[in-house]
């Protein structure tokens, strides 16, 4: 059970979740085993609990695939495989793998959105919190008197695309250098009311805004704490009503002083970054 530990000051919580710490490590394993997200390794998760694609339950034959997280960080987290591919992720899957794990996304949502507040992340890279290589989402369900600490969707500005149904743009509110946010043209949803035409739309804008971020750092328009050709980023779905992608490129560390303010250093200005990301 996860243990929610609140501060009666602030109203912020902490999750204490001590079964985290044994997580696998595909970064800092000297041994590394069978990929338990690979095809023909469907025994080593957890039965899953939905998937896309052919075959019977815990075989292959999958396209995306969920299962319960081995080491969760709430009592009910998810992990949502991209594609059998271990290597390749949204931006670089063709649109049509992006919308069937899009798809995923919409349906595990909708499948617990009566049992809480439900948060769709995707971890990109070890330096942004993965353990494993293979490309994968998380899902997690936090009870509703838990208070999220989580931005509201942010005002239209610095437009990077204006596709049919979607918004890409750099909020002047970018606490990262070249974050970029996803929103929907219209208001009053949630990400579980999504539908189908919506979702490949959807799927198109994500693989584009990545690409175009990943473009910058190999043309040397940012400086990376990371190897030039490290991609690593974070982004989530926000899990209430008016939602949003947003997504964070881990270009910079937050270090002593971002920790002990609560501020944040954008060493890219958003308006910079529109123009960058409309160029490549």
């Amino acid at each position: 059970m996860a243990m929610y530990v609140p501060d009666v000051k602030t109203q912020r919580w902490v999750i204490v979740a001590p079964n985290r710490k044994s997580r696998p490590d595909d970064e800092g394993d000297p041994k590394p085993k069978g990929c338990p997200f690979c095809v023909g390794n469907e025994k080593a998760t957890p039965p899953e609990v939905y998937r896309i694609g052919t075959g019977e339950t815990n075989t292959p034959g999958w396209q995306v695939r969920v299962v319960p997280n081995l080491y969760p960080i709430t009592d009910t987290h998810e992990v949502i495989i991209h594609s059998p591919d271990d290597t390749k992720d949204i931006e670089d899957l063709p649109v049509e793998q992006v919308t069937r794990i899009l798809t995923a996304y919409r349906d595990r949502y909708r499948a617990h959105d009566a049992d809480g507040q439900v948060l769709i992340f995707c971890n990109h890279g070890f330096a942004a919190g993965a353990s494993l290589k293979h490309p994968h989402a998380q899902l997690v369900v936090i009870p509703r008197q838990i208070n999220l600490d989580a931005l509201v969707r942010e005002p239209v500005a610095n437009i990077v695309e204006d596709n049919t149904y979607f918004y890409t743009y750099c909020p002047d509110f970018s606490q990262w250098p070249f974050e970029v946010w996803i929103a929907p043209k219209s208001e009053g949803a949630k990400f579980g009311d999504i539908e189908g035409n919506k979702l490949s739309d959807l799927a198109g804008v994500l693989k584009r805004a990545l690409v175009k971020i990943r473009a910058a750092l190999r043309q040397g328009f940012v400086h990376s704490v990371h190897e030039k050709d490290v991609f690593v980023y974070n982004y989530y779905i926000y899990h209430g009503t008016n939602w949003y992608i947003r997504i964070t490129p881990r270009f910079i560390h937050r270090a002593g002083f971002e920790l002990g303010t609560g501020l944040s250093v954008n060493v890219v200005e958003p308006k910079e970054a529109v123009r960058v990301l409309r160029e490549v």
